[in-house]
């Protein structure tokens, strides 16, 4: 398995890449910095952890709203659709109830 460097919101990253995986694997990184930034831009959000949990939150909304097994157009069609203000408000609510008054994931 190969190893790349990337870099998500400033922070680098050594990840393994299986081999032919590098394009599909700096999309995916693509996508997560942006998602990421966004958030933190929004200037909502300025810790690493929640922005991350966010984000994560915001991808997995994205794929739950695709249909199964259909692709998009092409890689970066849904790339560049931004979350409004007010969905990004309902998940940092959301975000705030799970997380309760300590801020612990776990």
């Amino acid at each position: 398995m190969k190893q790349i460097e990337v870099s998500i919101m400033g922070q680098s990253y050594l990840l393994g890449c299986p081999e032919g995986g590098e394009v599909r694997l700096k999309e995916a990184v693509s996508h997560v910095d942006r998602e990421m930034c966004a958030i933190r831009d929004s200037g909502k959000l300025k810790a690493r952890e929640r922005i991350a949990v966010l984000s994560a939150l915001n991808l997995a909304y994205e794929l739950t709203e695709r249909p199964a097994l259909a692709a998009p157009a092409s890689p970066s069609a849904d790339l560049t659709d931004m979350p409004s203000p007010e969905h990004v408000d309902r998940l940092i609510a959301r975000i705030d109830q799970v997380l309760g008054q300590d801020g612990h994931l776990i």
